[in-house]
């Protein structure tokens, strides 16, 4: 295996794109050029090394963020290849984070698409630098200019293009390297092969105005070079690529390149962009943490202490779990000892693989700036951070997004009970949006995922991996309950508990919360000489736990300000168990009279379709609720509406607008927020009629 490079000399990057795009194909083609497979990979024909789960093969679609390690002239590339689908944002969201840099692959034939921006949106909240591929460019209507004006105006950026295609449709052969300013062409089926060619007449006017384009834009982000530029200078290739570079690692330019991934076409000068203009761990701002010092950086630096980042939990069906980490500063050794910072534990390392999609190679060592996995780590999980023993750091975590949709399990016979919840637990630890309770009122387990395609996945390994049989219900809305009045409770707990009289007394107030989003937060206005910290520590506890399970329908508590404005302490009788317990049941009585509600969730839906159906589309979406947002003109004669509309009411929607389209509508949709339910829908929800 090759020797591991030098900081400058890696790049951690992600492969991101909408559905269908092209991304699993490029990866593949990636690691042919690399020497890192003898075959390449096909999606429709299940061969694929990234896409290497069942579920994944089956469907041709990325489910899981897979990891592989290839290299390029001298630079090793630690490569992420996302899901595409609206369902598994979560796991493009965990990638981004460990990530120095990513590649943005759009259809040449459609430009940005509804996912394509919830993934750019999502690359530049964590400030990761990107540049774009152009893909699919022999497919019938594909426009390279068209695609990058999407970019531009969808998405608010700076799409610089590099490349510039030679013919189009069937008729592509080649680009124009800008920066160099000469035309090449590939000249074998397998891609492997590409020459210089004489510059084609026919593109040459457009390639020459594209590179006066691409100059200008460059030299805008230098003030050496822009007053060179304008005095008249030449200036040469290397220096516009190292201004370019610099530009595209602070956020100001994207680089835009073009091919066709499947063809064989445009790999190669990927990979040099990836190199050239990505940025190495070096690159990036320090990693910062929180310390018994206060908030301190650690650098990219093989001699600090250690500080690693765990981005992802996977069962392995060969090594078991799998811990996906990346070292942000110092070196993590097989054998070696750490301290999850996170929990407060140690941990030792048995083994270190580097990853190459569904198979591992041993090593034994990880250094700054690198991204590995480890096995058997019992008390870690995702987001933790891992880190000197000497020298604990706790690094931000990774937040995800709440559930949406709720199916009920249960095991088809007795025998499949225990095996049925070590499975979910199991799913649950690899997945941060896969949640899984028990409902008290009916005794069921209720599994929550982010869409029916997300639980359709998780129910069909059960079967697959963990063969487990279980009969699983219709998919419901995962709704939420809050309080839209003030309500106040006061609780005196007397009662037998363990042979012995206790005492409590709580005084509570609830109301809703004036930012819902942040969650429910308890305070206490009671000074600590009337109730000790322990007792107080008990009420918020029994707070707390109580909000998982709602008044109206055993929905989880969101949204609230709950306040502890009085209590009383018998110094003979009280215990914390008894004020945990005042603490509950004064809660609910509060919950009660504070008018409780639900809230649904509201889905981000945007529908494509030709014109001549849209007059339908809008009447069905009414129909079912929505707040129409936009509506845009797309390219071949179709138009796209943008609308909020409850989750409720969009089961099935999918067959309904093929239906009303005749097939030629699509629609992605992603979580925005929760509302509150119309009062006309609240009783039919709750007694099962809606």
């Amino acid at each position: 295996m090759e020797n591991v490079p030098l900081l400058e000399k890696i790049r951690n990057i992600g492969i991101i794109a909408h559905i269908d795009a092209g991304k699993t194909t490029t990866t593949e083609r990636i690691l042919y050029y690399t020497g890192r497979t003898h075959r390449m990979g096909n999606v429709d024909e299940g061969t694929t090394v990234t896409d290497w789960m069942l579920q994944e093969r089956e469907r041709g679609i990325t489910i899981t963020s897979a990891a592989v390690t290839c290299f390029w002239n001298g630079f090793q590339i630690n490569i992420v290849d996302t899901p595409g689908h609206i369902d598994f944002t979560a796991e493009v969201q965990r990638s981004l984070r460990v990530l120095d840099g990513g590649v943005v692959i759009f259809d040449g034939t459609a430009g940005v698409e509804p996912q394509s921006e919830t993934v750019w949106r999502q690359a530049r909240a964590f400030n990761v630098p990107l540049i774009v591929m152009i893909n699919k460019m022999d497919r019938l209507g594909a426009n390279f200019e068209h695609a990058v004006q999407t970019i531009r105006e969808r998405l608010d950026a700076r799409p610089v293009p590099i490349q510039w295609p030679i013919g189009a449709e069937a008729s592509f052969v080649g680009v124009v390297d800008l920066l160099e300013w000469q035309a090449i062409a590939w000249t074998d089926e397998l891609g492997a092969n590409f020459r210089p060619i004489p510059m084609p007449d026919d593109v040459r006017e457009a390639a020459s105005a594209a590179r006066e384009a691409m100059i200008e834009r460059i030299v805008e982000t230098d003030d050496a070079l822009m007053e060179r530029y304008l005095e008249g200078e030449e200036l040469s290739a290397d220096e516009l690529r190292a201004a370019l570079r610099k530009a595209t690692i602070a956020g100001h330019l994207q680089p835009v390149l073009c091919g066709t991934a499947l063809r064989n076409k445009g790999v190669q000068p990927l990979l040099d962009a990836i190199v050239a203009y990505l940025p190495s761990p070096l690159d990036v701002p320090p990693v910062r943490g929180e310390t018994k010092k206060g908030i301190q950086e650690r650098p990219a630096d093989p001699a600090a202490p250690l500080a690693a980042l765990i981005f992802k939990i996977a069962t392995d069906p060969y090594a078991g779990r799998l811990a996906y980490f990346r070292v942000y500063s110092g070196e993590l050794r097989r054998g070696m000892v750490v301290l999850n910072a996170t929990k407060n534990v140690r941990e030792r390392i048995p083994k270190l693989l580097r990853l190459f999609a569904d198979r591992r190679e041993e090593v034994e060592v990880f250094q700054a700036g690198d991204i590995g996995a480890t096995v058997a780590l019992k008390q870690s999980f995702t987001g933790d951070t891992l880190s000197a023993v000497n020298a604990p750091i706790i690094l931000e975590s990774i937040h995800f997004p709440e559930p949406v949709i709720d199916v009920a399990v249960e095991p088809k016979t007795v025998a499949d009970q225990d095996r049925l919840i070590e499975a979910l637990e199991r799913l649950a630890e690899e997945d941060p949006t896969f949640r899984v309770r028990m409902n008290e009122a009916t005794g069921q387990i209720i599994i929550s995922g982010m869409g029916e395609l997300h639980l359709e996945i998780l129910v069909d390994r059960l079967l697959r991996e963990f063969h487990v049989a279980a009969n699983v219900g219709r998919p419901r809305v995962a709704y939420k309950e809050t309080v839209t009045q003030t309500g106040v409770a006061d609780l005196t707990f007397e009662r037998m508990l363990g042979g012995k009289p206790q005492f409590a007394r709580v005084k509570l107030e609830v109301r809703p919360a004036a930012h819902p989003d942040e969650g429910t937060h308890f305070a206490s206005v009671v000074p600590p000489q009337r109730l000790p910290e322990v007792f107080m520590a008990a009420v918020r506890n029994g707070v707390l736990e109580s909000l998982s399970s709602g008044f109206l329908a055993g929905y989880p508590l969101v949204g609230l300000e709950v306040t502890l404005l009085d209590a009383a302490v018998d110094p003979e009788l009280s215990t914390d168990m008894a004020f945990r317990a005042a603490g509950a049941q004064a809660f609910r009585e509060a919950v009660e009279q504070a008018q409780p509600t639900l809230l649904e969730p509201m889905m981000d839906l945007e529908v494509v379709a030709p014109e001549l159906f849209i007059g339908d589309v809008l009447g069905d979406l009414n129909a079912r609720g929505a707040r129409i947002q936009a509506l845009e003109p797309r390219p071949g004669g179709t138009q796209a509406v943008r609308a909020f509309v409850p989750l409720a009411k969009m089961f099935g929607y999918a067959t309904d607008l093929r239906s009303a389209t005749q097939g030629r509508g699509t629609f992605t949709m992603e979580f925005h927020h929760y509302a509150p339910v119309e009062p006309a829908q609240l009783d039919a929800i709750l007694y099962g009629r809606g």
